[in-house]
């Protein structure tokens, strides 16, 4: 029983971090219907960020959030008018080949500059940190993580459903034309989702650093667990994803104790059982 109660709260703390990481992905798929597939790379470049923060500068990955959320969120614009905007307006098929292009460059481009070889924050301050609350045992890394990824998420889920900018995003993805007659230009909203999805994956990079290792396939395992935390949530819902971030850690933290190779398969399996019951996902509306 300690250890299935052990195994669910290590569920719910990484779950925290899935869901964060899924945040950027919905937003520009609610708002614009364009599924990032680049998405891992971002989170990949923010754990680089935080990672040469510290090991150029000496900062913490806790002190480095700001710079690798800005750095990414700057990536992330520079990806919109690059390349994503040029093609918005065009064929689905279009926008597909142009994120996936990126997701190519960007992990040859880390390859080329820093090896495949993995880089790591040897001590981090929030490793020595560690609660003991009756039988279960928590890891301060573990608590770090998944607090800023649940203040991260919600911050978002702020600006978007309590702030006139977040509204304004929200009119431009329901209804570009009546935005526009409202004065709203959509390609700038667009280019806002981008920048938010680049912060909120920066800040993951840089949280994820005090526990994981930074290479150039760093963000694959965390983007295909973001996809899933998506479609489980309800595409474009970001309650959903947070919700559906923490049910797929928990599944994959109870199911990693008693068969940890099928961890992925648990997280697959929950999301088609949801599915099969409401196609939309748990909070979804299309």
């Amino acid at each position: 029983m300690t250890d299935l109660l052990q195994s669910v709260v290590n569920g719910l703390l990484i779950g925290a971090v899935f869901a964060l990481v899924a945040v950027g992905l919905t937003l520009i798929y609610g708002v614009m219907d364009v599924i990032n597939f680049a998405h891992g790379e971002m989170v990949m470049l923010g754990m680089y960020t935080s990672f040469f923060a510290w090991s150029l500068l000496g900062l913490d990955p806790l002190l480095s959030i700001p710079l690798a959320g800005v750095s990414i969120a700057l990536t992330g614009a520079l990806m919109y008018f690059g390349a994503v905007g040029r093609v918005l307006g065009r064929s689905p098929l279009a926008q597909v080949i142009v994120t996936f292009g990126l997701q190519v460059f960007l992990r040859g481009l880390a390859q080329f500059l820093w090896t495949p070889n993995t880089r790591t924050v040897p001590r981090p301050w929030a490793a020595g940190l560690r609660w003991e609350i009756g039988p279960v045992v928590i890891g301060g890394p573990q608590v770090i993580m998944a607090v800023g990824a649940l203040l991260a998420t919600g911050a978002v889920a702020y600006f978007m459903n309590r702030t006139r900018l977040g509204g304004a995003v929200r009119a431009a993805g329901e209804d570009p034309a009546a935005a526009s007659l409202m004065g709203i230009d959509p390609r700038r909203m667009y280019a806002l989702c981008w920048v938010i999805a680049g912060l909120a994956t920066g800040v993951a990079g840089a949280l994820l650093m005090n526990s994981y290792s930074a290479s150039p396939t760093a963000g694959v395992s965390f983007v295909l667990m973001a996809f899933v935390v998506v479609a489980f949530g309800g595409f474009g819902s970001i309650t959903g994803a947070a919700l559906a971030g923490l049910l797929v850690g928990v599944a994959q933290g109870v199911v990693g104790l008693y068969a940890p190779s099928y961890t992925l398969a648990a997280a697959l399996a929950l999301y088609l059982v949801v599915v099969l019951v409401r196609p939309q996902g748990l909070l979804g509306t299309r």
